[in-house]
C-alpha cells in the first residue's frame, strides 16, 4: 500500500492528468446542476423538458452517473438553469 497523496479523488483514480481535470469540471458542472434541480423543487420530467433531455438522463445526472455526460452537454444544461460556467486556468503546481 502506498502512502502517495492527491490533491483530489479525481487525480487518485483516473489513468492521466487531462483525464483527472476533465472529470473535476464535469463533477463541479453536475453537483451544481443538482443543487439547482433540488432547490426549485422541479420534478425530473420538469428538468428534462427545460434540458431538453430525457427524463432517464436527469435521473443518471441526479444520481452522479459522470461517465454518461461530457462536458459539452453539461456546460449546455447549466446554461439553460440560468447557471453562469467560468473556468479559472492556472499552471499546474
Amino acid at each position: 500500500m502506498s502512502n502517495e497523496r492527491f490533491a483530489s479523488v479525481w487525480d487518485a483514480i483516473e489513468g492521466t492528468h487531462m483525464e483527472a481535470e476533465n472529470m473535476k469540471l464535469r463533477s463541479a458542472l453536475m453537483m451544481a446542476l443538482k443543487s439547482t434541480i433540488e432547490r426549485s423543487g422541479m420534478s425530473l420530467a420538469e428538468a428534462s423538458s427545460l434540458f431538453g433531455v430525457t427524463q432517464p438522463q436527469v435521473s443518471d445526472l441526479m444520481r452522479g452517473k459522470i461517465n454518461l455526460f461530457s462536458f459539452d452537454v453539461l456546460v449546455n444544461m447549466a446554461s439553460t438553469a440560468g447557471l453562469h460556467v467560468d473556468i479559472c486556468v492556472s499552471n499546474a503546481a
